[in-house]
């Protein structure tokens, strides 16, 4: 069994990448890759085979047979849970967990639960929903992947406004869009890099999600999502960025607060995680400038298979969940200890506005 991660979190550090490739933009005419077949074959190439086998401990001649045991687990343990069986699913959940078939298991039913413990976010929820988000300008996801590999999702929440709608909107978007790129197998394997933009972020946006909000998200990208980010970079934050991370940071991991890194304005600093090549134009790259129709297009094209995804009956009904699921089993007072806890955080706000 894997060891437990340390649930402290840590001092945000810088991570070199080394140094950028050439700077020459990408081939145009890129789109993003689609899922697997539905008869599962691997479309991994030989270079992601073996880095999956190192970071992974994913065995190819095992790979079917780690798919069946997890399948029979869920079975055996959980027979009403309605959830897809098919190996291409199954595979994210693994890979998630570096093959350990109890956490991926418990992260799968990490994944149903968040679902019926959150339904402002996850009723009814299709891309036509949130093309208000899209349409915004809120995220999008840049064109082509860094030199790792990783798709690089773009956030820049100083565009919302609290009276724009509500804040939830914009989880449901992330959400969606983090379901679009676990698809294929690439990103399965080398994960995804987070670029957050806060220009324009003031007073209204840090303090409107408070920190059981910010909670409820760091746990699904934490603990009830396949996907490995490997970095979260913050570009142009104000000086109350450290209050907003005051309130994100006693939930994070200790492996994910090592993951941010802060570069102000300094585009130098930006460039040296992530190249040149791979940003638009106005993060100092020379991939052209930031197009977000284009992911708004891709999510919005998805529309049917969200439909199937999503927009189905419970699939937890029936299902008898154990008490450390998240979100779940809150104990009492919880809430208020978090209002508490926001009021605080709120003073430390005006303070550093």
């Amino acid at each position: 069994m894997a060891k437990m991660m340390s649930e402290e979190s840590a001092p945000m550090r810088h991570i070199d990448l080394g140094s950028p490739p050439p700077l020459e933009p990408p081939a145009a005419g890129y789109r993003f890759p689609g899922p697997p077949p539905p008869n599962y074959s691997c479309t991994l190439t030989p270079e992601l085979v073996a880095k999956a086998r190192e970071e992974l401990q994913e065995k190819p001649e095992w790979r079917l047979r780690d798919v069946q045991a997890l399948r029979d687990m869920v079975l055996k343990e959980q027979p009403n849970l309605r959830t897809r069986l098919d190996d291409a699913f199954l595979l994210r959940f693994l890979r998630a967990r570096k093959f350990d078939y109890d956490r991926a298991m418990q992260l799968l039913l990490n994944y149903h639960t968040s679902r019926r413990a959150w339904p402002e976010v996850f009723q009814d929820l299709k891309p036509s929903t949130i093309k208000h988000v899209l349409d915004l300008g809120f995220l999008t996801v840049l064109p082509h992947p860094d030199p790792n590999g990783r798709y690089i999702l773009c956030l820049r929440p100083g565009k919302w406004k609290a009276n724009d709608y509500p804040f939830e909107d914009n989880i449901r978007a992330i959400y969606l869009t983090l379901e679009k790129l676990i698809q294929p197998e690439e990103t399965q394997v080398n994960g995804i890099v987070i670029l957050a933009d806060y220009t324009g972020v003031g007073l209204s946006q840090a303090s409107n999600p408070g920190p059981f909000l910010a909670k409820k998200v760091v746990s699904i990208l934490q603990d009830s999502f396949p996907i490995r980010i490997k970095a979260v970079n913050i570009i142009n934050e104000p000086r109350i960025f450290k209050g907003i991370f005051a309130i994100i940071k006693p939930f994070l991991k200790e492996k994910m607060a090592e993951r941010y890194v802060l570069h102000g304005s300094d585009l130098r600093s930006l460039h040296r995680n992530i190249p040149r090549s791979v940003l638009p134009e106005e993060y100092g790259g020379v991939a052209g400038h930031l197009d977000m129709s284009a992911w708004s297009k891709t999510l919005l094209d998805s529309e049917e298979e969200f439909i199937v995804e999503f927009c189905q009956p419970d699939p937890l009904e029936g299902v008898v969940l154990p008490d450390s699921m998240p979100f779940e089993g809150q104990q009492p007072g919880g809430a208020a200890q978090d209002d508490d806890t926001f009021r605080g955080l709120r003073s430390q706000l005006y303070y550093c506005y």
